[in-house]
């Protein structure tokens, strides 16, 4: 009986209609996970890594055996984000062909994971969980995000004119604990 009753309870809590609970099922900022050429971001602009990076990405790819070398497709993203920005078509394609691997993978990896900006951002990247623990936790992430749509006077998926701020929401960043969570660029915040 008290398992049919707890069993009760919870299937009414799932299934209330407070729109508040289902307004974050979808991301704000979601964006179509296909690439259009632009003057800006097309497979003809050419991307070379500096000589500098061209040595970090000999040293990633060389903690892999050489037939794994495609093990290193997500670092060798990373290191061309930071070179560029963003990560643009083109830079992806340079990643297939340095790791010898089929540009479809690299599209795949850089469309899956978020930390991959495959358009440009603004000098901050800000980043607000707007998942439950996030939303639930200390002040909450909605009331964070409001202030700062009102602050910057931009909604997610949306840069400054001045190109100085992005906001996006993400899903999650792995603080759940210590939620809400907010990331500016590398440097995570978290509630205390």
């Amino acid at each position: 009986m008290a398992l049919r009753t707890c069993c009760a309870s919870s299937f009414r809590l799932l299934h209330r209609t407070d729109a508040s609970l289902f307004r974050y099922s979808e991301r704000q900022s979601s964006h179509l996970f296909v690439h259009r050429e632009t003057p800006d971001n097309n497979s003809n602009t050419p991307f070379e890594f500096s000589a500098e990076n061209k040595k970090r990405l000999n040293v990633i790819i060389s903690n892999y055996p050489p037939a794994h070398k495609s093990a290193a497709i997500i670092p060798a993203l990373d290191l061309a984000q930071r070179q560029h920005g963003w990560l643009p078509i083109s830079a992806m394609n340079k990643v297939a062909e340095i790791l010898n691997v089929p540009p479809m993978r690299v599209y795949e990896v850089a469309t899956f994971y978020t930390m991959f900006n495959r358009e440009p951002v603004g000098k901050y990247h800000i980043q607000i969980c707007t998942t439950t623990p996030c939303m639930l936790g200390g002040v909450g992430s909605e009331a964070i995000l409001n202030t700062l749509k009102k602050t910057l006077g931009i909604e997610p998926g949306q840069t400054t004119p001045d190109k100085m701020f992005t906001l996006t929401e993400v899903e999650c960043l792995g603080a759940c604990v210590n939620a809400p969570m907010l990331q500016i660029n590398d440097d995570y915040y978290v509630s205390s």
